[in-house]
């Protein structure tokens, strides 16, 4: 390999428009000499660094002074798109103008370095430091059982998505509150004073509904009251989808399908003494002993058939359901035998304080559900997808029927054309059973026993209580 004598690069000035990866007197030279001359560069940057005398940043907010850290702003400017090059040359750039200064104030180097930003690489990096800035700032959240942990965005979004929020709404609302903690330069504060914010908020930007969906939430979140949802439906409509999807946002772990207990119960009683468990929903009709009573396929065939069926995995169902009220858990039991009337089985004395919520998810447009049994043949066996398909009609019919007894038995039914749409109907569907008996105020859920938030101005200096946004 040849030797390359170093070069002393050429004096960067202040505002000088570099791109980002390369300054301008790098940008001909060949790679291979770049590399050689890039590494001189830095190791001259570093010497100069350490002849240099340390320089304090002080933080305007709390008069606190921590020393200025080169490789900090340089991570900080490669979080905002500068290549580590860039970023490193623009930070030793930014110490050297300091020259024998002792101190320095936080905005002030804030406002050189997004100056420099800005002459160099345009609003949009500007934007980007900032953003990075913004997440390096922490806020810790006291909860009711005196843990300290750092404000969770995404924890808080998640939790505005399970009051019946939408995605973007929820972002929104959460970068609002964290904004807000932030601009009262606040460092602790309890879960209720977040909370009490979180309502404020929603209730100037998305009205006295959404907030008060959110307080009945969080209510409830505090409750430990067991919660029981109850999702049927016809073959195909999407519940196990919901039902997974539901569990995921609220937390249950404790999630059972009525067709698994039809599996387990096959195993156990064989097929000549329950011929009817060991048939599909929509067919079970074929199996009953008056089968030559019926006409093929008619309504009344197939509604009885499944009414057999489902009478067998009602012992099971509602076993499921009183163990998870003993251990009081929550608890998503979804299937096509979960009848609308499965609610009223369960005993008031054993219920308890629990909330159980029965639900029918449907697809009302034929087309639509065809389409969904077609695609489940890339999930399932691909028999089985057939097997549905060629008895769509009589999977059509056993939907009309147990639409027409969601609405004998009074029980919400949920359309399934959008997914996200579906799984936001059924959240609001729970807050509305939960409306019925909710009878606390914001103070009550939210400030009872709530420590004034901690902030880091200096003793003295009065704030605003936090309570509105």
């Amino acid at each position: 390999m040849h030797a390359f004598p170093p070069v002393k690069e050429p004096k960067r000035r202040f505002g000088s428009q570099w791109p980002i990866g390369k300054p301008p007197h790098l940008a001909a030279f060949p790679a291979h000499l770049l590399h050689y001359y890039g590494s001189q560069t830095l190791q001259a940057r570093t010497n100069l660094q350490t002849s240099m005398a340390k320089i304090q940043v002080v933080d305007t907010k709390d008069d606190s002074r921590t020393p200025f850290l080169r490789g900090v702003l340089t991570r900080s400017l490669q979080e905002a798109g500068l290549s580590f090059e860039a970023a490193y040359a623009l930070a030793s750039d930014i110490r050297q103008g300091f020259g024998d200064q002792e101190e320095v104030t936080s905005d002030d180097l804030r406002n050189l370095v997004l100056g420099e930003l800005e002459k160099g690489y345009g609003p949009t990096v500007c934007r980007a430091y900032e953003e990075s800035r913004k997440k390096q700032q922490t806020v810790m959240v006291r909860d009711r059982d005196d843990q300290l942990t750092p404000f969770s965005r995404s924890r808080h979004c998640f939790c505005l998505e399970s009051s019946g929020l939408s995605s973007e709404d929820a972002s929104r609302a959460t970068i609002r509150v964290f904004e807000t903690l932030l601009e009262k330069r606040v460092e602790e504060v309890s879960s209720g004073y977040v909370g009490h914010l979180t309502y404020c908020c929603l209730r100037k930007t998305y009205g006295l509904e959404a907030a008060q969906r959110y307080l009945v939430w969080v209510d409830y979140l505090h409750s430990g009251r067991p919660l029981i949802l109850l999702l049927g439906g016809a073959t195909g409509c999407g519940k196990s989808t919901i039902a997974t999807e539901i569990a995921h946002r609220l937390g249950i772990v404790r999630t059972q399908s009525t067709d698994m207990l039809r599996e387990v119960m096959r195993m156990m009683v064989p097929k000549r003494l329950l011929p009817v468990l060991h048939e599909s929903s929509f067919r079970a009709w074929q199996a009953l002993p008056t089968q030559m009573q019926y006409e093929p396929d008619s309504q009344s065939a197939i509604s009885d058939g499944y009414l057999g069926q489902m009478e067998l995995l009602s012992l099971p169902s509602e076993a499921v359901i009183q163990r998870a009220l003993r251990e009081r858990v929550s608890l998503i039991l979804e299937g096509v035998h979960v009848h609308p009337s499965l609610s009223d089985r369960i005993p008031e004395d054993e219920r308890s304080d629990a909330i159980v919520v029965p639900v029918v998810i449907a697809v009302l447009k034929q087309k639509q559900l065809k389409k969904r049994l077609r695609g489940r043949g890339v999930q399932a066996p691909l028999r089985e997808a057939e097997h549905q398909l060629s008895n769509f009609d009589a999977i059509w019919m056993l939907q009309e029927f147990l639409l027409s007894e969601a609405d004998r038995y009074n029980v919400p039914v949920i359309a399934n054309q959008d997914k996200d749409r579906a799984i936001t109907m059924v959240l609001n569907t729970i807050i509305d059973t939960l409306s019925e008996t909710f009878k606390e105020t914001p103070r009550t859920v939210f400030l009872r026993d709530r420590p004034e938030p901690r902030h880091k101005a200096a003793r003295g200096e009065r704030h605003d209580n936090g309570n509105s946004p």
